[in-house]
């Protein structure tokens, strides 16, 4: 199979769609885990807030660790593969895991485990309403 080449303005228009795409999917997971939070917050009260966005926040901060990667590397012009894409996804793996064995050292008992899980698993599905909004 033949690789597609693509003239400098077909890649720059494929690297602004990316970039908008990456950027996108920050905003989303950022705002359904502040309304998680604020939801949590009316309902249950200080703690359970706290922990939604601890949960939250270990999955977003790795997220937005790689896709500023990414940013960089398309602004640099060079090249991304299916590789790079699989070890992304393993540093988001590996950092969200890293950041709850932190966040079980060291608030342990404070942890208000269903809310925590409701942050998290918010921000990992926040992009089932870009596919909604069409926005990837």
């Amino acid at each position: 199979m033949e690789a597609v080449k693509l003239s400098p303005e077909e890649r720059a228009l494929l690297d602004a769609q990316a970039a908008r795409g990456l950027v996108h999917i920050l905003v989303a997971q950022f705002a359904v885990l502040m309304v998680v939070v604020l939801l949590t917050g009316l309902v249950s009260g200080v703690m359970p807030m706290v922990s939604a966005l601890a949960g939250g926040m270990t999955y977003f901060i790795p997220t937005f660790v790689v896709v500023l990667r990414m940013l960089i590397r398309l602004s640099s012009g060079k090249p991304g593969s299916a590789g790079t894409l699989f070890i992304a996804e393993g540093i988001k793996i590996v950092g969200t895991i890293a950041l709850l064995i932190l966040l079980v050292k060291f608030m342990g008992s404070m942890i208000v485990w269903p809310a925590l899980l409701l942050g998290l698993i918010a921000v990992m599905k926040s992009y089932f309403f870009l596919l909604i909004f069409k926005k990837v």
